[in-house]
């Protein structure tokens, strides 16, 4: 079976590269075709190809300014060249850069499947919800992550049921065998104690100043805040200096080898999210078997319930949030009792072959049709 995974921007370099290589060891011939990642290395392709179809120049330039402008020149002379590749047996979307205008540049291949990364925000208007029901609605199958994403897939989005699948997120386990991972800068490994973490992109939406906010009722812990800002940070650095225990700015993207470290020194991983589906940072933190305190957004709130894998909060609820943080804070075996269940999880229903096999099951189930 041929097999062409998509992602024209290189939105999620660590899930397409899980994929491609649980897809090829579960018995598929795969190609990855996306552009080049500019922040730093990816995974290695494992038994799989990988062409960097989209945006070629724009890539060689490198982080320049305009490269947003080049990029939407090179869009529809890419989309042109890939609707002339795309010759499998099943091409799999997993984003689209423009989905309004993509919608309609689709190659003619079938059966055809996308990945519902993220499906709608919380509050969708009426052009968000035209454009995901010609995106979703044009395809022979849709993958939700969670419950909840498939709920909106068909309740909002208006998918039929038999087109909708529900396979979970894999746990970015690559990330535990890295074979040159880098250690912590050296102010942050001197540090003693317990270290609360909140990784990745800084933006509104993922209510940091809502983390800031309970931190300041917590003792005996130091707050992390690591990432490339994608919004103003220095409200948030008015808000940690007001805090009676330390806070710690990484403000830059962190690259794969650097990850590690960051994740085996956390205690706790906070997750206080506004809006989301899903989470890499989440997968990450199952991989590394860390408790975490998530907001029960998206599909965040089945993971605790069946896996028992973290404690949940409501979200913008930061005395909820302060508290479940300090009952971790306070209590090793709590910490160590959830920290388990990721790893059980990270192991069982969340690992890559199992999620390569359902992936692949599905392909076969629409092949066959």
């Amino acid at each position: 079976m041929r097999v062409q995974l998509v992602d024209p921007s290189a939105f999620t370099p660590p899930y397409d590269h899980a994929l491609a290589a649980a897809l090829a060891r579960a018995g598929a011939d795969v190609e990855l075709i996306t552009s080049r990642f500019l922040y730093g290395p990816v995974p290695g392709a494992e038994g799989y190809r990988v062409t960097e179809l989209f945006y070629r120049r724009t890539a060689a330039r490198g982080l320049t300014a305009g490269r947003r402008a080049l990029k939407a020149v090179e869009h529809l002379p890419d989309m042109a060249r890939l609707r002339r590749s795309a010759d499998a047996d099943i091409v799999h979307f997993q984003w689209l850069t423009v989905p309004a205008l993509d919608a309609l540049l689709l190659p003619a291949t079938r059966p055809r499947v996308m990945t519902g990364h993220y499906i709608l925000p919380p509050r969708p208007k009426r052009r968000q919800l035209a454009t995901a029901r010609r995106l979703f609605g044009g395809m022979d199958a849709v993958v939700a992550h969670s419950e909840h994403g498939a709920g909106r897939l068909r309740d909002e989005v208006g998918v039929p049921s038999e087109r909708v699948r529900v396979i979970p997120h894999g746990a970015f386990d690559y990330l535990t065998r890295l074979p040159a991972d880098r250690p912590l800068p050296d102010e942050l490994a001197e540090v003693e104690g317990i270290v609360i973490l909140f990784f990745g992109l800084l933006r509104p939406y993922k209510g940091i100043d809502v983390l800031l906010e309970a931190f300041a009722r917590i003792q005996g812990a130091e707050l992390w805040i690591v990432g490339m800002p994608r919004m103003p940070i220095e409200p948030l650095r008015r808000a940690a200096d007001a805090a009676p225990g330390t806070v710690r700015f990484v403000p830059r993207f962190i690259t794969d080898p650097e990850i590690p470290a960051f994740f085996r020194r956390a205690d706790i991983v906070a997750l206080p999210y506004r809006d989301a589906e899903h989470s890499g940072v989440l997968y990450t933190g199952l991989a590394f078997g860390k408790p975490m305190v998530l907001s029960a957004v998206g599909g965040f709130a089945e993971l605790a319930a069946r896996d028992a894998a973290a404690r949940i909060v409501a979200p913008e609820d930061p005395a909820a949030l302060a508290q479940a943080l300090a009952e971790l804070v306070d209590d090793a075996a709590a910490r160590a009792e959830l920290g388990a269940a990721a790893a059980r999880a990270a192991a069982g229903p969340y690992s890559w072959d199992e999620i390569g096999r359902r992936t692949f099951a599905l392909y076969e189930e629409l092949l066959g049709r």
